[in-house]
Protein backbone atom coordinates (compact mmCIF):
# COMPACT_ATOMS: atom_id res chain seq x y z
CA UNK A 1 0.00 0.00 0.00
CA UNK A 2 1.42 3.41 -0.98
CA UNK A 3 1.44 6.32 1.42
CA UNK A 4 -1.32 8.05 -0.54
CA UNK A 5 -3.45 4.90 -0.51
CA UNK A 6 -3.06 4.80 3.26
CA UNK A 7 -3.96 8.48 3.55
CA UNK A 8 -7.05 8.02 1.40
CA UNK A 9 -8.12 5.06 3.49
CA UNK A 10 -7.65 7.02 6.70
CA UNK A 11 -9.45 10.06 5.28
CA UNK A 12 -12.53 8.13 4.21
CA UNK A 13 -12.51 5.74 7.13
CA UNK A 14 -11.51 2.09 7.19
CA UNK A 15 -13.32 -0.28 4.87
CA UNK A 16 -13.08 -2.95 7.59
CA UNK A 17 -16.26 -3.70 9.57
CA UNK A 18 -16.46 -1.42 12.61
CA UNK A 19 -16.74 -2.78 16.09
CA UNK A 20 -19.48 -1.54 18.37
CA UNK A 21 -16.85 0.12 20.56
CA UNK A 22 -15.48 2.19 17.69
CA UNK A 23 -16.46 5.85 17.78
CA UNK A 24 -14.80 6.77 14.48
CA UNK A 25 -17.08 8.73 12.15
CA UNK A 26 -18.50 6.97 9.13
CA UNK A 27 -16.95 8.04 5.82
CA UNK A 28 -18.88 10.75 4.04
CA UNK A 29 -16.80 11.00 0.85
CA UNK A 30 -16.02 8.49 -1.85
CA UNK A 31 -12.48 7.62 -2.85
CA UNK A 32 -12.98 9.43 -6.15
CA UNK A 33 -14.05 12.67 -4.50
CA UNK A 34 -11.00 12.53 -2.25
CA UNK A 35 -8.72 12.00 -5.20
CA UNK A 36 -10.36 14.80 -7.15
CA UNK A 37 -9.81 17.28 -4.33
CA UNK A 38 -6.31 16.11 -3.43
CA UNK A 39 -4.04 17.60 -6.07
CA UNK A 40 -3.52 21.29 -5.50
CA UNK A 41 -1.14 24.05 -4.38
CA UNK A 42 -1.28 26.52 -1.49
CA UNK A 43 0.61 29.71 -0.65
CA UNK A 44 3.17 28.79 2.01
CA UNK A 45 1.96 31.32 4.60
CA UNK A 46 -1.62 30.12 4.18
CA UNK A 47 -0.70 26.63 5.44
CA UNK A 48 -1.63 26.38 9.12
CA UNK A 49 -0.03 24.21 11.78
CA UNK A 50 -2.26 21.88 13.75
CA UNK A 51 -2.64 22.62 17.44
CA UNK A 52 -1.61 19.05 18.23
CA UNK A 53 1.08 17.09 16.42
CA UNK A 54 2.14 13.61 17.49
CA UNK A 55 5.68 13.98 16.12
CA UNK A 56 8.22 16.31 17.64
CA UNK A 57 10.33 18.08 15.04
CA UNK A 58 14.01 17.14 14.88
CA UNK A 59 16.13 20.09 13.84
CA UNK A 60 18.78 17.90 12.21
CA UNK A 61 16.05 16.19 10.19
CA UNK A 62 14.61 19.55 9.13
CA UNK A 63 18.00 20.87 8.02
CA UNK A 64 18.79 17.70 6.08
CA UNK A 65 15.42 17.89 4.34
CA UNK A 66 15.96 21.55 3.47
CA UNK A 67 19.28 20.63 1.84
CA UNK A 68 17.75 17.76 -0.12
CA UNK A 69 14.74 19.82 -1.22
CA UNK A 70 17.09 22.48 -2.59
CA UNK A 71 18.61 19.80 -4.83
CA UNK A 72 15.73 17.43 -5.57
CA UNK A 73 12.63 19.54 -5.02
CA UNK A 74 9.69 18.47 -2.87
CA UNK A 75 9.31 14.75 -3.61
CA UNK A 76 6.21 14.26 -1.46
CA UNK A 77 3.51 16.98 -1.19
CA UNK A 78 2.17 18.19 2.14
CA UNK A 79 -1.21 16.87 3.26
CA UNK A 80 -3.82 19.40 4.43
CA UNK A 81 -7.40 19.38 5.67
CA UNK A 82 -10.17 21.40 4.05
CA UNK A 83 -9.16 24.54 6.03
CA UNK A 84 -5.48 24.37 5.09
CA UNK A 85 -4.38 22.86 8.39
CA UNK A 86 -1.38 20.56 8.12
CA UNK A 87 -2.26 16.88 8.53
CA UNK A 88 1.05 15.31 7.50
CA UNK A 89 4.45 16.63 6.49
CA UNK A 90 5.53 18.78 9.46
CA UNK A 91 9.23 18.20 8.82
CA UNK A 92 8.79 19.02 5.14
CA UNK A 93 6.90 22.21 5.95
CA UNK A 94 9.59 23.31 8.42
CA UNK A 95 12.29 22.46 5.87
CA UNK A 96 10.57 24.57 3.19
CA UNK A 97 10.52 27.53 5.58
CA UNK A 98 14.20 27.01 6.39
CA UNK A 99 14.94 26.94 2.68
CA UNK A 100 13.04 30.20 2.16
CA UNK A 101 15.01 31.89 4.92
CA UNK A 102 18.44 30.49 4.15
CA UNK A 103 18.49 29.86 0.41
CA UNK A 104 16.06 32.26 -1.23
CA UNK A 105 17.26 31.67 -4.84
CA UNK A 106 16.65 27.91 -4.58
CA UNK A 107 13.31 28.45 -2.85
CA UNK A 108 12.08 30.92 -5.49
CA UNK A 109 13.15 28.58 -8.29
CA UNK A 110 11.32 25.62 -6.79
CA UNK A 111 8.21 27.35 -5.44
CA UNK A 112 7.12 30.09 -7.81
CA UNK A 113 4.86 32.67 -6.18
CA UNK A 114 5.28 30.82 -2.85
CA UNK A 115 3.03 28.00 -4.12
CA UNK A 116 3.59 24.67 -2.38
CA UNK A 117 2.34 21.30 -3.77
CA UNK A 118 -0.26 19.82 -1.43
CA UNK A 119 -2.88 17.09 -1.17
CA UNK A 120 -6.12 18.40 0.31
CA UNK A 121 -8.44 15.98 2.10
CA UNK A 122 -12.11 16.98 2.44
CA UNK A 123 -12.65 17.19 6.19
CA UNK A 124 -11.97 19.61 9.04
CA UNK A 125 -9.25 18.38 11.43
CA UNK A 126 -10.74 20.28 14.40
CA UNK A 127 -14.16 18.73 13.88
CA UNK A 128 -12.74 15.24 13.27
CA UNK A 129 -9.49 14.99 15.25
CA UNK A 130 -9.54 11.18 15.28
CA UNK A 131 -9.59 11.08 11.49
CA UNK A 132 -6.80 13.67 11.34
CA UNK A 133 -4.73 11.45 13.61
CA UNK A 134 -5.38 8.47 11.34
CA UNK A 135 -4.08 10.43 8.36
CA UNK A 136 -0.96 11.52 10.22
CA UNK A 137 -0.18 7.98 11.36
CA UNK A 138 -0.89 6.53 7.92
CA UNK A 139 1.42 9.03 6.24
CA UNK A 140 4.21 8.38 8.73
CA UNK A 141 3.93 4.60 8.56
CA UNK A 142 3.42 4.23 4.82
CA UNK A 143 6.14 6.38 3.31
CA UNK A 144 6.70 5.99 -0.39
CA UNK A 145 8.80 2.88 -1.00
CA UNK A 146 11.52 4.00 -3.42
CA UNK A 147 12.87 1.37 -5.77
CA UNK A 148 16.64 0.72 -5.88
CA UNK A 149 16.77 2.40 -9.29
CA UNK A 150 15.04 5.52 -7.91
CA UNK A 151 17.43 5.61 -4.96
CA UNK A 152 20.42 5.38 -7.28
CA UNK A 153 19.02 8.22 -9.39
CA UNK A 154 18.51 10.36 -6.27
CA UNK A 155 22.04 9.50 -5.09
CA UNK A 156 23.52 10.59 -8.42
CA UNK A 157 21.70 13.93 -8.27
CA UNK A 158 22.90 14.50 -4.72
CA UNK A 159 26.48 13.60 -5.69
CA UNK A 160 26.36 16.14 -8.50
CA UNK A 161 25.36 18.74 -5.89
CA UNK A 162 28.39 17.97 -3.72
CA UNK A 163 27.16 15.16 -1.46
CA UNK A 164 29.86 12.64 -0.55
CA UNK A 165 29.49 8.94 0.20
CA UNK A 166 32.19 8.16 2.75
CA UNK A 167 32.47 5.56 5.51
CA UNK A 168 32.34 6.53 9.17
CA UNK A 169 31.23 9.79 10.73
CA UNK A 170 31.14 12.66 8.19
CA UNK A 171 33.65 15.45 8.77
CA UNK A 172 32.41 18.91 9.67
CA UNK A 173 31.09 20.80 6.68
CA UNK A 174 30.73 17.64 4.57
CA UNK A 175 27.36 16.90 3.01
CA UNK A 176 27.00 13.18 3.65
CA UNK A 177 25.09 11.17 1.07
CA UNK A 178 23.77 8.27 3.12
CA UNK A 179 22.21 10.31 5.95
CA UNK A 180 20.53 12.52 3.34
CA UNK A 181 19.03 9.50 1.59
CA UNK A 182 17.94 8.12 4.98
CA UNK A 183 15.92 11.29 5.62
CA UNK A 184 14.43 11.33 2.13
CA UNK A 185 13.49 7.64 2.07
CA UNK A 186 12.44 7.27 5.69
CA UNK A 187 14.51 4.07 5.79
CA UNK A 188 17.37 2.87 7.97
CA UNK A 189 20.99 3.54 7.07
CA UNK A 190 21.37 -0.21 6.57
CA UNK A 191 18.68 -0.19 3.88
CA UNK A 192 20.23 2.85 2.22
CA UNK A 193 23.62 1.14 2.24
CA UNK A 194 22.13 -2.02 0.73
CA UNK A 195 20.71 0.00 -2.18
CA UNK A 196 24.04 1.76 -2.70
CA UNK A 197 25.88 -1.57 -2.55
CA UNK A 198 23.66 -2.82 -5.36
CA UNK A 199 24.74 0.24 -7.31
CA UNK A 200 28.41 -0.56 -6.69
CA UNK A 201 28.04 -4.18 -7.83
CA UNK A 202 26.61 -2.97 -11.14
CA UNK A 203 29.30 -0.39 -11.84
CA UNK A 204 32.32 -2.75 -11.99
CA UNK A 205 30.61 -4.91 -14.61
CA UNK A 206 29.81 -1.83 -16.69
CA UNK A 207 33.40 -0.63 -16.35
CA UNK A 208 34.69 -4.04 -17.50
CA UNK A 209 32.43 -3.92 -20.54
CA UNK A 210 33.65 -0.43 -21.45
CA UNK A 211 37.30 -1.51 -21.14
CA UNK A 212 36.66 -4.67 -23.16
CA UNK A 213 34.94 -2.66 -25.86
CA UNK A 214 37.85 -0.21 -26.05
CA UNK A 215 40.44 -2.99 -26.37
CA UNK A 216 38.42 -4.76 -29.05
CA UNK A 217 38.13 -1.54 -31.07
CA UNK A 218 41.90 -1.15 -30.90
CA UNK A 219 42.41 -4.78 -31.91
CA UNK A 220 39.97 -4.41 -34.79
CA UNK A 221 41.87 -1.43 -36.21
CA UNK A 222 45.17 -3.30 -36.02
CA UNK A 223 43.73 -6.42 -37.62
CA UNK A 224 42.24 -4.37 -40.43
CA UNK A 225 45.55 -2.56 -40.91
CA UNK A 226 47.50 -5.83 -41.03
CA UNK A 227 44.99 -7.28 -43.47
CA UNK A 228 45.51 -4.36 -45.86
CA UNK A 229 49.31 -4.65 -45.59
CA UNK A 230 49.66 -8.42 -45.93
CA UNK A 231 50.84 -9.85 -49.26
CA UNK A 232 50.29 -13.56 -49.48
CA UNK A 233 53.16 -13.93 -51.94
CA UNK A 234 55.76 -12.79 -49.41
CA UNK A 235 54.31 -14.42 -46.28
CA UNK A 236 55.55 -17.52 -44.57
CA UNK A 237 53.19 -20.56 -44.56
CA UNK A 238 51.96 -19.88 -41.04
CA UNK A 239 51.37 -16.19 -41.76
CA UNK A 240 49.49 -17.14 -44.92
CA UNK A 241 47.17 -19.36 -42.85
CA UNK A 242 46.60 -16.47 -40.44
CA UNK A 243 46.00 -14.06 -43.33
CA UNK A 244 43.27 -16.32 -44.69
CA UNK A 245 41.57 -16.39 -41.29
CA UNK A 246 41.63 -12.60 -40.87
CA UNK A 247 38.25 -11.85 -42.53
CA UNK A 248 36.49 -14.33 -40.21
CA UNK A 249 38.38 -13.01 -37.19
CA UNK A 250 37.58 -9.38 -38.04
CA UNK A 251 33.89 -10.23 -38.50
CA UNK A 252 33.82 -12.02 -35.14
CA UNK A 253 35.42 -9.05 -33.35
CA UNK A 254 32.89 -6.71 -34.96
CA UNK A 255 30.01 -8.92 -33.78
CA UNK A 256 31.35 -8.99 -30.21
CA UNK A 257 31.71 -5.19 -30.20
CA UNK A 258 28.12 -4.86 -31.41
CA UNK A 259 26.96 -7.23 -28.67
CA UNK A 260 28.74 -5.24 -25.95
CA UNK A 261 27.30 -1.95 -27.25
CA UNK A 262 23.80 -3.44 -27.19
CA UNK A 263 24.21 -4.68 -23.60
CA UNK A 264 25.69 -1.42 -22.30
CA UNK A 265 22.80 0.59 -23.73
CA UNK A 266 20.26 -1.33 -21.63
CA UNK A 267 19.15 0.39 -18.35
Amino acid sequence: MSNFDAIIRAAKGSAEPRSKESNLPEPTKSVKSVLDSAQSVRVLDDILDRETNTRELKQSHVEALAESISVLGLLEPLVLDSRNRLLAGAHRLAAIKVLRNQNAPAYEKLFLSNLIPVQVLPFDAEEEPDRALQVEIAENEHRRDYTPAEVRALANRLRSAGYVDQPGRPTKGTKALRPALKVIMGKSLRTVQRYLNEEQTQKPRQDVMVSEQKILHQALKKLQAWESMSDSGTLSPKRQVLSKQLPKLIKLVEEVISEIESQSSKP
